[in-house]
């Protein structure tokens, strides 16, 4: 038998490797923006076309390579980073596997241009699935670029499982956002589709934070530092009260590299204990600094997950860092002990002034059972005026004794159950029949109560009317018949970047259920209507940005179509919450239009919207008392 173990062809294995380090177009922009900062770089440019798919380029004005370090950039396990085994518990650098360009290369159409600043003329390198093409001299700017075209050309069944533009350029901010807060000092700008996005001049961590998420992040931030012995540890958190309901503004940098780590983000959320709305995650964007022979950072493919030396240490310090800084800036709640506040209010320098003794006022003439000529002021007037006692009050009206017998006659008739005719008649009787209206009864503003047959019905008001609105909502997204109100002064809405993408990527949708949107600028909206249904007293900037959460959140927890995740988004937006007091009549609206629904009895969560308790049930529970 033969031998049947054979070294793969140089090709094959760059490919393999390509599938750990480029994933997708984003993987390939981290990974070069990452060698411009490793040369040295100040100014990075970085370029993307169809989101990456056609074309993505970072230029950088660093140290450039020389025309023998331009071609072997392109082998496997390449490096300048590294010489032996002991450099790798002493990484500074972002780059060091030597696999990056490699695996670029084997998957793309890439051309590098590169020159040191010592050198006339620089180098020009076209490589196409790790085979170089050409190369030849070139009179070209100090610094590298590095162009990736036709990314998986040669491989269509990774192409074809890329996410539409939207999603990827997402995918590349996501990226560029978390390069560029590890390097505030270092200029960055990304251009896509000729549109700039990003243009972030060099400052301070604060600036870098309020120029990537927007000016009114600057109210929001709380400093953090921390210096120690095993770590030094700065940044920023956010204050409780601006949390948001998605994981999206957090990070964490070991030695200026953005890493994923779920035991630090606990340190982070313990410290924000009972602080915190409900269901809510803070922002924090915080540096730690760490003696590189403590971590080992080579434990993934993407250098997002790191091993700690002493983590239980770790999580002690950021953890009473962050609370310490949540104290000192008097975010969370603290009570004066040297002055009781129950006596604060009588702390006055004017001297108290005389207490007045309370009057009251009344008629004596006034008797409600007379009926006489003359008793009352104004008999022939509905209303009547006593001007002495500057009180009004009701004039009493005639034959008020027959109130009793309608009272009596009510007594008598038995209310309907739920789904009982609304009116009872006495046929053997010749008195008229009384209409009696559905009794509800709804207990902490919050849950709904009535009566069954055989027992009692209890419905989640809020999880009632988010099924009602997202079915919806969902059929108005099939048939495009949403109806929009017109604003009266239209409002603008300022986003961040990744937001305004994903706004760009549901606007379709949202104009489909009655939203009236247009772009205006690079990151703003105005919004001239919105859906009909959703009220008079909305705000409109608050609807829509809750609504943007909401489907980050879904998108991130559930595979749900687009559709599906946009009305389900709405609806927990526009949905009446809890605690909202609700008339009988909306109660019965309510009630009508859950089991008008195809789901009435799940709410959009999965979990129930009503329960039933018999008579049995409630009696069994009183037998245990």
């Amino acid at each position: 038998m033969s031998d049947i173990i054979q070294l793969l062809p140089e090709a094959v294995a760059n490919q393999i490797a390509a599938g750990e380090v480029v994933q997708r177009p984003a993987s390939a922009v981290k990974e070069l923006i990452e060698n411009a900062i490793d040369a040295g770089a100040d100014r990075i440019k970085v370029i993307v076309k169809d989101a990456g798919k056609t074309l993505l380029q970072v230029i950088d004005n660093g140290c450039g390579m020389s025309v023998t370090d331009a071609r072997l950039c392109f082998e496997r396990h390449a490096t300048s980073k590294i010489r032996k085994a002991e450099d790798l518990f002493a990484i500074r650098t972002m780059g060091f596997r030597g696999e990056a360009m490699a695996s670029i290369a084997a998957v793309a159409q890439v051309e590098l241009k590169t020159r040191r600043v010592e050198d006339e003329l620089g180098t020009v390198v076209q490589i196409e699935g790790s085979k170089i093409v050409n190369q030849f001299p070139e009179a070209v700017p100090a610094g590298t670029s590095v162009a990736v075209k036709n990314l998986f050309y040669n491989i269509p069944a990774r192409r074809n499982f890329l996410k539409s533009n939207s999603v990827e350029l997402r995918h590349i901010i996501d990226e560029f956002q978390r390069v560029a807060l590890a390097h505030p000092d270092i200029f960055f700008s990304l251009h896509s589709d000729n549109n700039e996005l990003f243009h972030l001049t060099p400052g301070t961590l604060k600036q870098r934070i309020v120029h990537i998420f927007g000016n009114n992040y600057n109210q929001k931030l709380v400093p953090v530092e921390e210096d120690t012995s095993i770590i030094k540890l700065k940044g920023f958190i956010g204050k409780p009260e601006y949390a948001k309901k998605t994981r999206g503004e957090q990070f964490f940098f070991v030695n200026d590299r953005f890493i994923k780590d779920p035991y630090l983000n606990h340190a982070v959320m313990d410290a924000y204990e009972e602080i915190l709305p409900p269901e809510t995650y803070p922002l924090y964007i915080l540096f730690i600094d760490i003696d590189p022979a403590r971590i080992d950072i080579n434990v993934h493919p993407t250098k997002t997950e790191i091993k700690y030396e002493d983590d239980k240490a770790i999580y002690a310090i950021i953890r009473s860092a962050v609370k310490r800084s949540l104290g000192r800036y008097n975010i969370t709640p603290s009570l004066d002990f040297d002055q009781d506040t129950s006596f604060s209010q009588f702390i006055t320098t004017k001297p108290l002034e005389e207490i007045q003794v309370p009057t009251i006022n009344f008629n004596p003439n006034f008797n409600p059972f007379e009926n006489e000529v003359g008793a009352l002021k104004s008999k022939y007037t509905s209303r009547s005026y006593d001007y002495s006692s500057k009180f009004e009050r009701e004039a009493v009206p005639q034959n008020w004794e027959s109130l009793y017998k309608i009272t009596e006659q009510a007594d008598q008739i038995q209310l309907p159950l739920l789904g009982d005719d609304l009116s009872t008649e006495d046929e053997t009787s010749a008195e008229p029949s009384v209409e009696i209206k559905k009794n509800f009864f709804q207990i902490h503003n919050r849950y709904i109560i009535t009566q069954i047959h055989s027992g009692m019905m209890i419905i989640d008001q809020q999880a009632a009317h988010e099924r009602i609105l997202f079915e919806q909502y969902k059929e108005q997204l099939v048939n495009n018949q949403g109806s929009s109100q017109q604003s009266l002064f239209p409002t603008t809405i300022d986003l961040s970047v990744a937001d305004f993408e994903l706004m760009n990527e549901i606007l379709p949708e949202l104009q489909s259920l009655g939203f009236q949107l247009r772009p205006f600028g690079k990151t703003t909206y105005i919004v001239d209507g919105i859906p009909a249904d959703l009220g008079n007293n909305i705000n409109e900037k608050q609807i829509i940005e809750q609504l943007l959460e909401d489907y980050k959140q879904s998108r991130a927890e559930l595979k749900v179509d687009k559709r599906d995740n946009i009305a389900r988004s709405l609806a927990k937006s526009a949905a009446i919450k809890a605690g909202t007091p609700l008339d009988n009549d909306a109660i019965a609206e309510l009630i009508d239009r859950l089991f008008a629904c195809e789901s009435p009895n799940v709410s959009i969560h999965g979990k129930p919207t009503v329960i039933t308790l018999t008579l049995s049930d409630l009696m069994e529970k009183f037998d245990k008392i």
